[in-house]
């Protein structure tokens, strides 16, 4: 059958579909699928940069569009520092009251009364479980024998220092105490040292729950 083009315009059609060919897969290679895919990642990065510049409470280094909150703040001579403590100011002073209180009973010798009398005294300011074991101490024990052996008929003084630590319901004082003998054996006066007492709530008040001398270390417990 003859061919109805001439040969030089078979040529040129064939150059221009090869052209066309050429063109639509270059299309498909760069511009369909791949497009599609850069668009994606654009748009996420675009989502992950609007997520970043709203900021969140776990990122703090993130910009945050919320308005802050500033919390209240006392000037410092309007500032009273009981509102530092969870106890009020009676508590305190309660609490302290029971603490000297025990402090000047350790003091006080009447070597003509019985131990009993001597270790009574302090257990009606003890916790049940301290006053158990009161007259078991050895500090108290030891300086009642004292006392027994020169014969002394003393006053226990005690004064509250400062409060050395404190918990939900314990509260640890520095207390120091003395005993003034009120005989003529003035061997017996003495200063006592310094003392940490805790005290813990209990009821309506507070009782001794640990005796300790003040260097020791004793730090106090609920």
């Amino acid at each position: 059958m003859p061919n109805p083009l001439p040969e030089h315009t078979q040529r040129r059609v064939v150059v221009v579909l090869v052209v066309a060919l050429l063109a639509f897969g270059g299309y498909f290679a760069f511009g369909g699928f791949g497009g599609d895919e850069e668009g994606d990642r654009a748009d996420q990065e675009t989502d992950q940069g609007d997520r970043q510049g709203q900021g969140t409470a776990e990122s703090p280094n993130d910009l945050s569009t919320v308005p802050p909150s500033p919390i209240p703040t006392t000037a410092e001579e309007d500032i009273d520092v009981l509102d530092w403590f969870p106890f009020s100011e009676d508590e305190l002073l309660a609490a302290g009251a029971t603490a000297r209180a025990f402090g000047e009973v350790y003091g006080t010798i009447d070597y003509t009364e019985e131990p009993e009398d001597y270790f009574a005294g302090m257990e009606d300011l003890a916790s049940d479980d301290y006053a158990e074991v009161l007259s078991e101490s050895t500090r108290a024990g030891a300086f009642w024998q004292e006392g027994a052996e020169a014969e002394a008929v003393a006053e226990g003084r005690a004064e509250v220092q400062s409060i050395r630590t404190y918990g939900g319901d314990s509260i640890t004082f520095v207390v120091e105490v003395q005993s003034i003998t009120e005989t003529a054996d003035t061997e017996f006066d003495e200063e006592l040292g310094d003392f940490a007492i805790t005290v813990t709530s209990e009821g309506q008040g507070w009782r001794v729950h640990d005796f300790q001398p003040a260097d020791a270390g004793q730090l106090g417990g609920e």
